[in-house]
């Protein structure tokens, strides 16, 4: 199915965002609709419909709702250079009239203000009075009146304009001029602040995603040009200027810079890249002028990926969020029915001479009805907790993972890879007895694995500060899969493993230790052996010691041997192990485990990891080294290999579901309480507008502290 994706410039009702994806819902052809509001685009797939017919439907369901604002194709092409030229125009234009739209709102609320106060000081003066609060109530709710009429003629009574439209019609009747104007006034100020808060808060999301560079210096003949990144092809030259992000990923072939790669992997300090070195598009470069092979086209660099999974992100929305968009659709008509309800069963009962009072009591139920507290935190508080961990290096697809991960217990580790380096080391040596001291050992084996490519033979080779003189070797034969022989100056060298040693008859003692044995003989006598284990993450025993601490259980599931795994998790204090595990192996431990109550993630790097990773309540991968299966497989991707990225993905998790939690509790129980003294009288309009735009623009600024938390380090 083909996606399609529309922008949505000018859309700031939160309320009316809900209402255009619910219609936009039951147009037929089509599947899987998702209004994203914090970015304002919306998102479709197409089965078997006509785009042109369904595209153009869409338009008339959000000109039906809100005229002002314009429905774009999202272009998921290759632009041309003067077409992101053109875009950044129009973007500046849209944002000055953005601007020039806000100073006049502000303007008619500011004389608005001033006429109301005039008539509230006016009350002695009939006249005076009347002129100056109908003035005030037309400049400032003109644009509800004729939004609520606009609607009412569609069938769209439960609107927040026709409700503040006869909550103010309702006051007009009883005689209190006063607080009808009061009502407009303040809800249209609320209003206001509120669309400030919202633009600020989804700038500063975009802010924290703009990593896309919209031009790239390539080398074409002998001319440098700027073109869209899209245009570079594999093995074009391309140069970064101090100052500048990396448009594609690539390898330094002139030049060396300090690198910000904050964006990419959230790590604040720049490092140091020279040439030779592969750099990832979306790094800044801070100083010096680098030149780079490209090494992958646009569409599967860093960056595109990056934004991809953040651009698909908002499609899968959290169980709270869809939870809120349900309640917003019968929680206004329950409450204005019970609105009806509290004006005319109490005047039946005590008195139609108490009518007024009845009335009164429920316009405020009217004033409150509107649900854009939840509807607009519920989802801002998600999508800031998405961009705060994509800041952080940790990119999580969907506010539904983010949620999730809030709830997990249980945490199992792949090895190799994850808790790992996947790269060999030398963990110690052994010596047979005292005739042979280590630094012989240590130039034996130099020499005899100098030539080989065996990434045990590199560890061997790292380990050693011997330098190797070449005509010390004489001949040397390589056993595949045993070790190499060698004959040099100073002997017969066999180097390899346990099997080698037995081919060659020569006595080897027997080495009571969990990792991998290279064994060294010199002329027939084993003189040594050097034990090679894989490398453990620096951050592995922080992160595990972390994770207990906060009372999660932690296992590991494995390939490996059993002695080398055993020797893994005790090195890093993890309990339960399970080791030589088939990919099989590992998919029904963690299905059991889920089968027993557990709430599991599952981290791991490797395409074997791919069934596991997407059976776990949440899948982890590790983005800079995990292969595309894991990563797709995944629901939350490392762009790091550090496993400390865990305890603050889970950090920011908690934080967002806390502050989420916070605004539906204090505005429902803000809307609850003020209903609640309104039916007893007990509260005002005033109190009601409170509840409404008040509540809306204090749970926009609580979600917006989700931007601003930094998680912990180990």
């Amino acid at each position: 199915m083909e996606k399609i994706t529309l922008n949505l410039e000018g859309l700031g009702c939160a309320n009316c965002a809900a209402k255009i994806e619910s219609r936009a819902k039951n147009i037929s052809g089509i599947d899987n609709v998702v209004l994203d509001f914090s970015r304002s685009k919306l998102t479709f797939e197409n089965k078997d419909s006509n785009v042109d017919l369904t595209i153009d439907e869409i338009k008339n369901i959000v000109k039906s709702l809100e005229p002002d604002v314009v429905v774009s194709l999202r272009s998921e092409g290759k632009p041309e250079q003067k077409n992101i030229t053109n875009a950044a125009m129009h973007s500046h234009q849209t944002m000055a009239r953005g601007i020039g739209h806000n100073q006049k709102n502000l303007i008619r609320l500011i004389i608005s203000l001033v006429l109301f106060t005039v008539g509230i000081l006016g009350k002695n003066m009939p006249y005076v009075e009347f002129v100056a609060l109908a003035m005030a109530y037309i400049l400032s709710g003109h644009k509800v009146l004729y939004k609520s009429f606009r609607n009412i003629l569609r069938g769209d009574i439960f609107d927040e304009n026709f409700l503040m439209s006869i909550a103010t019609f309702g006051a007009i009747a009883i005689g209190e001029y006063p607080e009808a104007v009061a009502v407009m006034i303040f809800y249209e100020i609320g209003e206001y602040f509120q669309d400030l808060a919202v633009n600020r808060s989804k700038h500063a999301i975009s802010s924290l995603l703009d990593i896309r560079p919209d031009e790239a210096s390539v080398l074409r003949g002998n001319f440098w040009m700027n073109v869209s990144p899209e245009e570079v092809q594999i093995d074009e030259i391309i140069m970064v200027k101090p100052g500048e992000r990396v448009p594609l990923d690539g390898i330094i072939v002139e030049g060396g810079s300090n690198l910000d790669t904050s964006a990419l992997t959230g790590e604040s300090i720049p490092e140091y890249f020279a040439l030779g070195d592969a750099v990832l598009s979306g790094s800044v470069v801070v100083n010096g002028i680098i030149k780079l092979k490209v090494t992958s086209v646009y569409a599967e660099s860093t960056v595109a990926r990056i934004l991809a999974l953040v651009e698909n992100a908002t499609s899968n929305k959290a169980p709270t969020e869809n939870f809120i968009t349900k309640f917003a659709r019968y929680y206004t008509p329950i409450v204005v029915f019970f609105a009806i309800g509290l004006v005319v069963i109490p005047s039946f009962i005590f008195g139609f001479d108490t009518f007024d009072t009845w009335l009164y009591r429920g316009l405020i139920f009217l004033v409150i009805s509107c649900p854009c507290a939840l509807v607009v935190s519920v989802p801002l508080g998600f999508f800031s907790g998405i961009g705060n961990a994509s800041k952080n290096g940790i990119l999580i697809k969907g506010s539904n993972y983010l949620e999730a991960l809030s709830h997990v217990d249980t945490i199992v580790f792949d090895k190799t890879g994850t808790l790992t380096e996947g790269a060999f080391e030398v963990y110690q040596t052994h010596l047979p007895d005292e005739q042979v001291d280590n630094n012989t050992l240590i130039k034996l084996a130099t020499l005899a694995e100098y030539h080989s490519n065996h990434p045990v033979a590199k560890s061997i080779i790292q380990f050693s500060n011997h330098q190797v003189n070449l005509d010390d070797i004489i001949a040397l034969e390589e056993v595949s899969g045993k070790g190499v022989i060698v004959k040099s100056k100073m002997g017969l060298i066999i180097a390899g493993n346990k099997s080698l040693m037995h081919d060659q008859s020569i006595i080897i003692p027997e080495i009571l230790s969990p990792y991998t044995h290279i064994y060294i003989a010199l002329d027939g006598k084993y003189i040594g052996a050097f034990d090679i284990r894989d490398k453990v993450k620096k951050d592995a025993h922080e992160t595990i010691k972390r994770l207990k601490t906060l009372g999660y259980r932690v296992l590991m599931l494995t390939g490996d041997r059993k002695e080398a795994a055993h020797a893994v998790a005790t090195s890093l204090d993890i309990d339960t192990v399970y080791s030589e595990l088939l990919p099989e192996d590992k998919y029904e431990k963690v299905i059991s485990l889920i089968h027993d109550g557990a709430n599991v993630a599952f981290v791991g790097d490797g395409i074997n990891d791919a069934p596991v990773l997407a059976s776990a309540n949440i899948g982890i991968s590790m983005g800079a080294i995990g292969s595309d299966a894991a990563i797709e497989a995944s629901d939350v991707v490392l762009m790091t290999d550090e496993p400390s990225k865990i305890p603050q993905a889970i950090q920011i998790s908690k934080i967002t579901k806390k502050i989420v939690t916070q605004n539906i509790v204090f505005a429902l129980g803000t809307k609850l309480l003020i209903m609640a003294l309104g039916t007893v009288g007990l509260s005002s309009m005033w109190m009601a507008i409170f509840a409404d735009v008040g509540v809306t623009l204090i749970a926009v600024l609580n979600s917006t502290r989700v931007l601003r938390y930094k998680p912990k380090p180990l």
